[in-house]
């Protein structure tokens, strides 16, 4: 078993290219038959280069990614010889995932105005149009893609995410997921920051199979962003924020012990006694991607954090029935939260829209 601890790959200091503005992607993204050396500065061999100015960037822990002539972002219809990445996303300083197409549109016109730049008729494009497995909107510095559902969807998504990142020379980058969960022992419509993800068997590790060897990667989250997070939902005081353990599975329905699935293998007295273990050991929500998010992002030098609202209570039952207003307005608590810290962040830089 190989052991990667997530703090033994940094970020690399180094100085930051001046962020470029950022046009709308039909303007500014895609390069038009550019000249050999206008294809090479927007190669993934030229995004090596910083400019002067200190920042935190973001890097792969993958040195092949550095001597790609060009760098294909299949699933998101991107790539370093068409698209002019620095400047369609170099100011980018917050990503916020979820695993709804819509929810995260939905946070972007949200964004657009909780920082002032929304106005009669503004369009905000879905950057990956190209391509029908994720959504990428774009508003100021807050990028919001979809992840699907589950850790092999989130984990293609990350992949192509960071190396996005790495070519646009972003630094100094915060992830959070933003999503929805089941509840252990907390009120629905609670909101749950989490601590630490763990595994079913309550571990904080993220494990996989590489080349028919068994990997296991931890999954620190940065305590000092969930206290951050913390002071934010205090801040609002419109919701229960707790900060809690959150337990990262690999499936919906027997993965997380529900009673109601197509299959079943235990009784309702198994489940209980394995979800009061679970909240025991200081677990607060269930979910499907932290893990992932954790490994992949901590070891990539990226500050990361998961914020979920949880939908039920899973000591009370295992279906979600809540009537659909109350859900919609369930799903927009983490959106509010986030939109707080982004706001708060930004303004300790100096500048409301930007860093």
């Amino acid at each position: 078993m190989h052991v990667v601890d997530a703090g033994g790959f940094s970020f690399t200091p180094a100085p930051h290219a001046a962020c470029s503005p950022v046009r709308s992607p039909a303007a500014a993204g895609r390069i038009q038959a550019p000249a050999p050396a206008e294809r090479m500065a927007s190669s993934g061999l030229q995004t090596k280069k910083r400019d002067n100015h200190n920042g935190h960037f973001v890097q792969p822990t993958n040195p092949n990614v550095a001597t790609m002539q060009e760098d294909v972002l299949y699933h998101f219809h991107l790539s370093t010889s068409t698209h002019d990445l620095p400047a369609m996303f170099g100011d980018v300083k917050f990503v916020c995932v979820g695993g709804s197409p819509t929810r995260m549109e939905a946070f972007t016109k949200y964004m657009a105005k909780e920082l002032g730049l929304d106005h009669p008729g503004a369009e905000y494009p879905n950057i990956c149009v190209g391509t029908d497995r994720y959504v990428m909107f774009k508003v100021g510095p807050v990028l919001s893609v979809s992840h699907g559902i589950g850790i092999p969807s989130t984990s293609v998504m990350l992949h192509e995410l960071i190396k996005l990142l790495y070519h646009a020379r972003c630094s100094d980058v915060t992830v959070i997921r933003i999503g929805t969960s089941g509840g252990i022992g907390l009120e629905p419509g609670s909101v749950v920051i989490t601590r630490q993800a763990v595994d079913a068997s309550f571990k904080p590790v993220f494990e996989q199979m590489v080349l028919g060897k068994r990997v296991v990667h931890r999954t620190h989250l940065d305590e000092r962003l969930a206290q951050e997070l913390m002071q934010c939902g205090a801040d609002l005081r419109e919701f229960p924020t707790v900060l809690g353990n959150t337990m990262c599975t690999s499936d919906f329905y027997e993965g997380q012990g529900r009673l109601d699935g197509a299959l079943c293998s235990y009784s309702e007295k198994d489940k209980q006694e394995y979800l009061e273990a679970a909240h025991a050991a200081g677990i607060r929500n269930i979910e499907m991607e932290s893990s992932v998010l954790a490994a992949m992002c901590g070891a990539c030098g990226l500050q990361v954090a998961v914020v979920c609202v949880t939908l039920l209570n899973r000591l009370e039952g295992d279906q979600v029935n809540s009537p659909h207003e109350v859900l919609v307005e369930y799903q927009e608590r983490p959106q509010r939260l986030v939109g707080h810290f982004i706001k708060k962040r930004l303004a300790a830089a100096g500048n409301p829209r930007d860093l």
